[in-house]
């Protein structure tokens, strides 16, 4: 197994470049040598932090020892940078979105073909403990077969002053949050996505999605509702699980949350409880012997597995854990999100 480290140099070089640059620190095979921003702040804070100010994108791709570029530009500019430094000989790591739509990626991706060279996006959000927290439940039915799967995200304070307010940089929060959720679900979850209902929101109204809710329904009829919003001032569960023999709920990052799992199925004849202006038996609560609560499973990720997984698929030894094909179906699935909207219909998806 090769030792040799592989040199990376950020293109954009902002909040998310920076963080790339803390974490390729910590993959013993990948050595940052620089970065390169349009801003002048951006290229002070990449000398500041010991690292080369390449004086411009055709620079960085002049090096000889630049083997990777990682793109963390704002969206609308992946497809010609990824483009271009592919065609000039090196690999490419992408910030999602990947590009705007399915037919830029598809420009992307034929360059890949045509020069051999690795394209891989960055979906960090696979590595989120409590995204595998579900897919651990899912995967090994402990509450069950879950049949239905709600998963948001909830901020309040609007959406950043940035490029990600402006809809010919790709901004929005369907672009911005709802590729990670997407593809999270698509994941998870094998089988066709037969029917797609989508509905925007603009709640102070900005020229992109403010938020949105999807519900997604799969073949064998598993249901996901899909719900970004930033102008919620208390938030909803991070994620709500219900499976046959039981429900679990994550409420935020922090982790905090329980399982409850059915011990066995007591009499259906319960007694009514008084619920309102009346009885009922079907919402009665269970007795408390019949079902058990426990603390969420816990699984440990480490996000630089990716960086890892990158230069192995660069040398042949590995294939990708972040597929092209899996970028290019949430990319087509949100592009028909943006369609229901639009159209106020449910669409058949695949």
């Amino acid at each position: 197994m090769s030792t040799r480290s592989l040199g990376v140099v950020i293109v954009g070089f902002g909040g998310m470049g920076y963080q790339h640059s803390l974490m390729i620190s910590q993959v013993s095979r990948l050595k940052l040598l620089g970065a390169y921003d349009i801003k002048a702040e951006a290229q002070e804070k990449a000398a500041k932090s010991g690292i080369k100010a390449y004086p411009s994108l055709d620079a960085v791709l002049a090096d000889p020892a630049v083997e990777i570029v990682l793109i963390a530009t704002p969206n609308d500019t992946h497809k010609d940078i990824a483009i271009k430094a592919m065609k000039a000989g090196k690999h490419v790591i992408c910030e999602k979105p990947v590009c705007l739509d399915s037919t830029e990626l598809a420009a992307i991706l034929a360059v890949a073909a045509e020069t051999g060279k690795v394209f891989q996006v960055h979906q960090n959000r696979r590595w989120d403990e409590d995204y595998l927290i579900v897919k651990k439940l899912y995967d090994e039915k402990l509450i069950g077969e879950v049949f239905h799967i709600e998963t948001r995200v909830q901020g309040s304070r609007g959406i950043p002053g940035d490029w990600r307010r402006l809809e010919a940089q790709g901004g929005g929060m369907m672009l911005d949050w709802g590729v990670h959720l997407l593809d999270r679900i698509t994941v998870m979850i094998p089988g066709r996505i037969v029917q797609v209902f989508c509905k925007l929101n603009f709640p102070t109204g900005e020229e992109v999605d403010e938020g949105f809710h999807v519900f997604l329904t799969f073949e064998h009829g598993k249901t996901v509702m899909v719900e970004v919003g930033t102008r919620n001032f208390l938030s909803l569960p991070l994620w709500y699980v219900s499976g046959t023999m039981g429900t679990a709920i994550i409420q935020d990052w922090t982790l905090s949350g329980r399982v409850m799992t059915l011990q066995t199925i007591e009499n259906m004849d319960a007694t009514p409880i008084v619920a309102g202006a009346g009885l009922t038996k079907t919402m009665a609560p269970r007795i408390d012997e019949t079902a058990t609560e426990a603390p969420l499973p816990r699984v440990k990720a480490d996000v630089c597995d990716f960086y890892r997984n990158v230069i192995d698929v660069i040398e042949g030894r590995a294939k990708p854990v972040i597929k092209n094909a899996e970028v290019m179906r949430v990319m087509k699935l949100m592009e028909t999100c943006f369609l229901s909207d639009k159209t106020g219909q449910v669409i058949q998806f695949e």
